[in-house]
């Protein structure tokens, strides 16, 4: 699996730990920055450009999912959420991790590096991708009114 990675300063530490140890694992890691550490860095640019690199990906058939890190996680994930396709879930513990993949097929999780220690933000990430969306019809039909309002404005598909 192709996994995009994206931060802001908060989270570049963690990125690159998250890097090595995930491409240890065997997933091939696309890190869209940024490269140093900038604290007046702005991330969305990044993110963003994680996120559609996700988008691009699957709608080319490749198996790809994205993370996007920051302090908090909200702005990583606000940003990512602009791109047409991601559905990006704010991950505070291995539920929410799961249930982003299981029930939303979230193509995006977002962490917050000062929320968590390095091990329990590893821990979500890889519960994140190991995570398969459960196909059930209900998740589905929920998932196409949000694809349905984002392309045409309105819920009916």
């Amino acid at each position: 699996m192709r996994v995009h990675i994206a931060t802001d300063h908060a989270g570049l530490e963690l990125s690159s730990h998250l890097i090595g140890v995930l491409s240890a694992s065997g997933y091939e890691m696309i890190d869209h920055g940024p490269t140093s550490y900038d604290a007046d860095d702005d991330y969305p640019e990044f993110c963003i450009n994680a996120a559609a690199a996700v988008v691009a990906d699957q709608a080319r058939g490749v198996d790809a999912l994205g993370i996007v890190l920051g302090g908090s996680g909200n702005g990583e994930q606000i940003a990512a959420n602009k791109v047409a396709g991601v559905r990006a879930a704010l991950a505070w513990n291995l539920d929410t991790a799961k249930l982003a993949r299981e029930h939303n097929d979230a193509n995006v999780v977002a962490v917050g590096g000062r929320q968590h220690t390095v091990e329990e933000a590893t821990a979500l990430i890889e519960a994140f991708l190991a995570e398969p969306f459960s196909n059930a019809e209900r998740h589905e039909r929920r998932i196409g009114q949000i694809a349905s309002y984002e392309t045409i404005g309105d819920t009916a598909e």
